[in-house]
């Protein structure tokens, strides 16, 4: 039945349809209880998606199908001449609101399920063009609708049907556009992450960063280093990008939305290691293909800088990006080398494929030169904060209550959550007790506490009193964890540091 729906539908040059929201019934003689939009969408079909509603509760209550439950949806065809197939979908319990438990919204976040859900099984019937429900929250639901429908297929001869999504009826359009532009945002992340590392070189990288900025040149100023990277002397950076053939870039966005020309920036540093072999000490074959990933700390940052000059925010932010390759070859870094980073201190490099500490070390010594207001740097940093959290949320390490708070408020309303993480002496001396030089870049025990040492060693080239490392190792891809994301490379948090960088505007003396 599903295929022969598909295949009448498929004849459409141009095929239109609604996805429309309705939260759980509050009592046992309850209907559904249908959003605002859906209620006038219903009252001009006088009352047909009532009764239809009505009787697929009664062919559940008789085990005939499965209920319209929380993040799933239901089609129906041939009620109205201008959509030929509405999807309804399941919005959860109305004003669920924030969870203390989940430290996440609970409203928006069944919003961004659910409408996910929606446009996904129309997308799934071909259809082009998708009216959404704003369900009371505008923003995540073109949040749920944008980020749900996107999949990376340009390297595919058959590609899903793209689909546009707008708002249907009188809902906050502000809110709308404003969700857009972050699920974008995050969609940019993932379309970098996603793509295979020939494609995605050091440069290639730069230079659709450059082109995605380029609308907003007026605010924006872009460097893209080569022979400058010596002339600062990164030697960790350049030890790590000295075994490809490949040229390693410093990239460097300046985005200044705030009217204040003298406040001092918000620095956002991204690990971009555009692939990541382990260099001599190599990593196993299996599951080594998701190391294109591994620049995914400066794909969100940069996504977050192109998001932030897209909504105008009035904030300063500093994005820096040291990318490189990581891989072995006769002029590559070997196990034991000891290497000199920016500020003097000097590394001994035992394991090769704990690289991403190392170019970040060169970029937060760089980063300290800007004047910043604060320092947050993102990395796909440890296999060991995957093995701590998981994907349920970003490690966060800091030395600042004030900027966790920030991080901790964001990660709330984006749903994209964040937890802290410990940064006690314990895990500093691991990495200083080291036999030939300053630091160690693993640290005395190399399998305990590995994210907690890794931090430990970032700490070490930080003098900022507000400086947060976000590992996002754990929630690098996506299996079936976050429903409204498709499996792959998720750009997470993206999001989180948009609206993190967004409510910073409101610190003008920061």
């Amino acid at each position: 039945m599903f295929s022969l729906v598909k295949a009448l539908f498929s004849v459409h040059v141009s095929l239109q349809g609604l996805v429309l929201g309705v939260f759980e019934k509050e009592g046992e003689e309850d209907s559904h209880h249908l959003t605002e939009a859906a209620a006038g969408f219903d009252q001009s079909l006088s009352g047909k998606l009532s009764e239809l509603l009505k009787m697929w509760d009664t062919l559940m209550a008789c085990g005939s199908g499965p209920p319209l439950k929380k993040g799933k949806s239901r089609v129906f065809y041939g009620l109205h001449k201008d959509f030929p197939c509405v999807a309804v979908v399941g919005l959860g319990k109305n004003n669920a609101g924030v969870c203390g438990a989940e430290n996440w919204d609970t409203s928006k976040e069944n919003i961004r399920q659910a409408v996910s859900a929606g446009c996904r099984s129309l997308q799934d019937l071909d259809v082009n063009r998708v009216e959404v429900d704003g369900c009371g929250d505008a923003q995540s639901a073109a949040e749920g609708a944008v980020l749900g429908l996107f999949q990376y297929d340009q390297l595919k001869s058959k590609k899903k049907t793209k689909v546009t999504a707008q708002l249907h009826g009188s809902a906050n359009l502000v809110a709308w556009e404003k969700g857009v532009v972050y699920a974008e945002g995050q969609n940019l992340a993932r379309l970098l992450m996603e793509a295979p590392a020939n494609h995605i070189t050091p440069t290639a990288f730069a230079n659709i960063i450059e082109e995605k900025l380029a609308p907003h040149a007026e605010q924006v100023t872009i460097n893209k280093r080569f022979a400058w990277i010596e002339e600062q002397q990164m030697g960790a950076f350049l030890s790590v990008s000295k075994g490809s053939e490949e040229p390693p870039v410093f990239l460097e966005l300046h985005y200044n939305g705030s009217p204040d020309r003298s406040q001092a920036p918000l620095v956002l540093v991204g690990k971009g290691i555009t692939f990541d072999s382990g260099g001599i000490s190599l990593k196993p074959s299996s599951s080594m293909d998701a190391m294109r990933a591994d620049m995914g700390g400066a794909a969100t940052v940069c996504a977050s800088v192109v998001t932030a000059a897209a909504l105008k925010l009035p904030v300063r932010i500093i994005g820096l990006a040291p990318l490189c390759e990581n891989m072995p070859s006769g002029k590559a870094t070997k196990p034991g080398d000891v290497v000199k980073a920016k500020n003097g201190k000097t590394i001994q490099v035992d394991n090769t494929d704990a690289e991403g500490r190392l170019i970040l070390a060169d970029a937060l010594c760089y980063g300290h030169t800007l004047n910043p207001r604060a320092i947050v740097n993102v990395a796909t940093l440890t296999g060991a904060m995957d093995v701590a959290l998981g994907s349920a949320a970003t490690g966060v390490f800091t030395n600042s209550d004030w900027l966790w708070e920030q991080l901790h408020k964001a990660s709330v309303v984006t749903g994209d959550r964040v937890w802290r993480m410990p940064l006690f002496e314990h895990y500093t001396r691991q990495v200083t007790d080291c036999q030939l030089a300053d630091l160690n870049n693993i640290g005395k025990y190399s399998r305990s506490g590995g994210a907690c040492t890794a931090a430990a060693f970032l700490k070490e080239f930080v003098t900022a009193p507000h400086w947060a490392h976000l590992d996002i190792a754990g929630v690098m891809g996506n299996k079936d964890e976050i429903p409204y994301l498709r499996k792959g490379m998720s750009g997470r948090p993206t999001r989180t540091l948009v609206e993190f960088a967004a409510g910073l505007a409101q610190y003008k003396n920061l």
